[in-house]
């Protein structure tokens, strides 16, 4: 099963650039021109609008896109509430906002039969997703494919961040694959399902409440660098036809899981054009902007996506990538300097080490996250500061790791769970223990 999913994400293809006004057909002709909602679509499928954000936000802002589809999403039977799972939505009113530092380990093995959607493990957040407010984290851990069932997010988009082993993503739109190193983006409302493409599949979920993301503005960056819209990878247009073969649609609404049985594929999209669709993207290919002179430069200049609030500048939620490049500051302590910030962080690693972090066992790990709420103290461990300290600076290339951060201006309040879980780390303090006075006055 894994070869074959893998042999289909080795042939997509893509359609390139962010934000784009794309179309695409899997059947030609099923595109109209000239109109949306001509009187009788073509080949006989229904026309339908799946909007995005209000009818009348700004052009700018504004996202909707068009399907054509085998059959209208009104065709449906009634939902009905399923167990929620591990899945927790903002507002997090069963634990009070905590200031402590915390550190967990990556989530343990799940059950046999486990696919993504039961993998889901909710970490924490803000806001009232009933209000299009605040954000939440998640973590996941599978190893079964969704073969019977398709999941879609009325409470907000989801940035989906694998960390160990791919997922091929059967959207509305169309077929993506994402890898660890890659992040998939599924806007509000699109329904998908999850293959594997190894045994087991783990990784990190943003749920964005607020508005869609975005690229940040550059300012006096210029008119390059950071994420380029032209890396992003819409999916190409592919339908199923299934007419004999039931399919549970789970529906996330309100904070709750609904759940109905269609007699048909939901995925039957045979044409679409619009902007509000599912992207990939290569974190690879960030083009990271620093320091030539000296100075570490706040972490804001590593933001791939933002979904702004009403205060310029404030975002509901950022997501911040720390890849691959060189540190050549002179006179400079180059990993992350210690730090209090407005900003509340969750920090994941995808890959090697954190270069503000000892890794290994009860370290900073792959699949771990840690999370810095707002006014709370944190920066390099005590053995990076000795290092960093005394190290020759010469440049020096930082390829060795790969990870990211989910930054909201409000705090994260912690799901139960998360706060007794097993797989917290006791004792995250300590890695600040031993932090010497050096003062000589």
């Amino acid at each position: 099963m894994s070869g074959d999913v893998r042999k289909t994400a080795e042939g997509l293809t893509y359609l390139s650039g962010f934000g784009n006004e794309h179309g695409s057909e899997a059947v030609p002709g099923a595109l109209p021109e000239g109109r949306n909602s001509p009187q009788r679509a073509p080949l006989g499928l229904y026309a339908e609008q799946l909007s995005g954000t209000a009818f009348t936000e700004p052009r700018a802002h504004n996202r909707r896109s068009w399907l054509y589809r085998i059959r209208p999403s009104a065709a449906h039977p009634e939902f009905r509430r399923v167990d929620n799972g591990a899945v927790r939505t903002a507002p997090f009113t069963e634990t009070v906002p905590d200031p402590n530092r915390r550190r967990w380990d990556p989530l343990p093995e799940p059950a046999p039969g486990t696919d993504w959607l039961a993998g889901l493990w909710t970490l924490g957040g803000n806001g009232d997703a009933t209000q299009r407010t605040g954000m939440a984290v998640h973590v996941y851990h599978a190893n079964s494919p969704m073969t019977e069932r398709v999941f879609s997010d009325a409470d907000g988009e989801l940035l989906i961040v694998p960390e160990r082993g791919g997922l091929l993503l059967r959207t509305e739109f169309g077929v993506l694959a994402v890898d660890p190193g890659e992040v998939a983006l599924i806007p509000r409302g699109v329904r998908f399902r999850v293959e594997l493409f190894e045994e087991s599949a783990r990784g990190y979920v943003c749920e964005n409440y607020g508005a869609p993301f975005q690229l940040p503005d550059l300012g006096p960056i210029g008119a390059n660098g950071l994420a380029n819209a032209r890396d992003f990878r819409a999916p190409v247009a592919a339908y199923e036809d299934d007419v004999d073969r039931p399919v549970e649609v789970v529906n996330k609404f309100c904070g709750n899981l609904w759940s109905a049985t269609y007699d048909h594929s939901p995925l039957d999209v045979v044409a679409w054009h619009g902007n509000h669709v599912p992207y990939v993207y290569d974190l690879r290919r960030f083009n990271v902007i620093g320091t030539i002179s000296y100075d570490h430069p706040d972490p804001s200049i590593f933001t791939v996506l933002t979904s702004p609030s009403d205060t310029p500048g404030l975002a509901g939620v950022d997501f911040v990538v720390f890849a691959p490049r060189w540190l050549v500051g002179e006179d400079t302590f180059r990993p992350p300097y210690f730090h209090r910030n407005v900003m509340s962080e969750y920090m994941g690693l995808i890959e090697g080490a954190y270069d503000a972090k000892a890794a290994g066992k009860g370290g900073f790990v792959p699949g771990g996250g840690s999370l810095h709420n707002m006014m709370s103290a944190h920066g390099p461990d005590r053995d990076t500061f000795d290092k960093a300290s005394a190290a020759e600076l010469k440049p020096q290339k930082v390829d060795d790791g790969l990870a990211f951060m989910f930054e909201t201006r409000w705090p994260v309040t912690l799901a139960p769970q998360a706060s007794t879980a097993g797989h917290l780390q006791r004792g995250y303090d300590d890695v600040w223990r031993g932090l010497e006075r050096h003062f000589r006055g």
